[in-house]
């Protein structure tokens, strides 16, 4: 299970404090996400990653909708993003949204942080634990986040696919 919070952060003091806690640097990803339209709680995307020359298809279910902190997930790593978005599109899947964001990934122990800087939204960071204990990985979550300073006031609860659409509703009703 990929147990996972996120926040909205500053993403230059908050990678200044993950690397002050001693996680280690494991890569940059510039990734794009296409999300294909099927009923929450489940998400189907394509992600590719060009910079290092890899793309996936991921199902993910939340199981907690409304937090979205606990997901059951499966993931293939595949050869071709663009005919695999094709596949999907030619099986009746419709694209939704697509996310673009620019990651940085640390690793301390058993958590992962994920600093996004996603196109037209802004920083946030994740941090997450895979483990089938969702109290113990919560409790780790915290636990990290409070020595980063981060609290619940922080806490993102919506999907970046849910912020994207609100964002694109939000400028549809201004330009009416």
């Amino acid at each position: 299970m990929e147990v996972e919070v996120k926040f909205r952060v500053d993403l230059e003091a908050i990678r200044e404090k993950i690397e002050s806690l001693g996680a280690s640097f494991v890569r940059e990803e510039l990734q794009e996400d296409i999300y294909f339209s099927i009923p929450l709680p489940n998400l189907l995307r394509v992600r590719g990653v060009p910079n290092i020359g890899k793309a996936f298809l991921t199902y993910k279910r939340i199981e907690d909708p409304g937090r979205n902190e606990e997901f059951d997930e499966l993931e293939v790593e595949v050869s071709e993003f663009n005919t695999t978005v094709e596949i999907l599109k030619r099986l009746g899947f419709e694209e939704d949204v697509v996310v673009k964001k620019r990651r940085l990934v640390y690793r301390l122990g058993d958590v992962t942080f994920e600093l996004n800087d996603v196109e037209g939204l802004g920083g946030f960071l994740d941090i997450e634990v895979i483990s089938d204990d969702v109290r113990y990985a919560k409790g780790r979550i915290w636990e990290v986040a409070k020595k980063l300073g981060l609290g619940r006031e922080n806490v993102e609860p919506r999907l970046y696919r849910e912020l994207i659409m609100e964002k694109k509703k939000q400028s549809k009703q201004t330009e009416q």
